[in-house]
């Protein structure tokens, strides 16, 4: 069940639109899927916003967005370990969020727009200036793509090994946050170096207000997902059911930056769609993992190694083809397409 204690306090100010909404009987589940995936988008929104105007390079920025980005996945941890949930479901829903991303969602943007980072060279007046001015900023994308690439294939391989003796106990918990609050403070840092050397501050009077409304989407992000995780626990037959709570949670929560995803692929911005999927992966693998294990001991899924190879060997695809070609093939897609398919034979079976 999820946590009675602490969140007893939390919604109580929302506690007349929560019955209202629980009022509508069988329609209560749709309505609050509806607003988790509206306060998502919310969120999504104003974290577009704020980059747009440079607020994704200062440190408030570089501290603020990656949990935004996976606040879902975060609540679902934190209502399970508060609440006694299973660690199983906790490393299934990421899982399923990572794999999803790093797999189905960019694999399609691959088969339908293709992803080329890396540009061809443009045609037209003064060519050479423009390409080598393109070129520099396109290199600089694409260096930052392979160092968030490389943090997950890190990442992912440390679960990997501190979870192969089947659990993971706090102190497991504590090298996976720590590890992810080194990763963060290194940009914290780079971020301090550039704000130095160009001079430049991204806080206007808009800060404040976009970050009451964030809070306000985090808290319709809380609120939803606590209600969905306690009535899918109550639920003991068919596919909508606890036992499938890890798969269908991990599904919903990759929805809304899914969206966004193919947003950006039909409007023409690959480096947009890669940063939308692999940022996200930062919270869920290992940050959310670490904060489930401070209250409970974690036991893995029955798939944990299948769902890690699979995870670990599309993040190596990723890197190999952003390193020699800049681009991910449509021929790539399909490739990363069928190991979803077979992620989904592995875990739903196993489940």
């Amino acid at each position: 069940m999820a946590c009675k204690n602490f969140p007893a306090k939390l919604p109580r100010m929302a506690d007349p639109f929560l019955h209202w909404i629980e009022a509508k009987g069988v329609w209560a589940p749709w309505l609050f899927v509806a607003l988790f995936i509206v306060a998502s988008f919310l969120m999504i929104w104003r974290l577009e916003a704020m980059s747009a105007r440079g607020f994704e390079g200062t440190v408030l920025g570089t501290l603020v967005m990656p949990y935004c980005s996976g606040m879902g996945n975060l609540i679902f941890a934190f209502i399970l370990g508060t609440g006694g949930g299973s660690g199983a479901d906790v490393m299934t829903n990421n899982l399923v969020n990572n794999v999803t991303d790093m797999t189905l969602v960019l694999g399609m943007s691959a088969v339908i727009w293709g992803i080329k980072v890396m540009p061809t060279k443009s045609k037209g007046k003064n060519p050479v200036k423009k390409s080598a001015a393109a070129g520099k900023v396109h290199q600089l994308n694409r260096l930052s793509l392979l160092m968030t690439l490389l943090a997950i294939l890190f990442f992912t391989g440390a679960v990997w090994a501190l979870g192969r003796k089947g659990s993971l106990n706090f102190n497991d918990g504590l090298v996976l946050i720590g590890l992810f609050l080194f990763w963060q403070s290194i940009h914290v840092f780079e971020v301090l170096k550039s704000d130095v050397r160009q001079g430049k501050s991204a806080f206007g009077w808009m800060l404040p207000l976009d970050i009451a409304l964030l809070a306000i989407c985090a808290y319709g992000i809380y609120v939803s997902t606590d209600w969905l995780v306690t009535w899918i626990q109550n639920r003991h037959t068919g596919f909508v059911s606890a036992r499938f709570i890890g798969w269908l949670t991990g599904w919903l929560m990759v929805l809304p930056n899914a969206v966004m995803a193919f947003y950006y692929g039909w409007k023409g911005e690959p480096e947009t769609v890669y940063s939308s999927q692999v940022g996200d992966c930062h919270i869920s693998i290992p940050f959310c993992v670490g904060v489930y294990c401070m209250f409970h001991t974690m036991v893995m899924p029955k798939f944990f190694e299948t769902g890690m190879f699979i995870l670990l060997g599309a993040t190596l695809l990723h890197m190999v083809f952003m390193v020699i070609f800049g681009r991910l093939s449509r021929m790539v897609g399909v490739i990363l397409l069928m190991a979803y398919g077979y992620f989904l034979y592995a875990g739903l079976l196993g489940s």
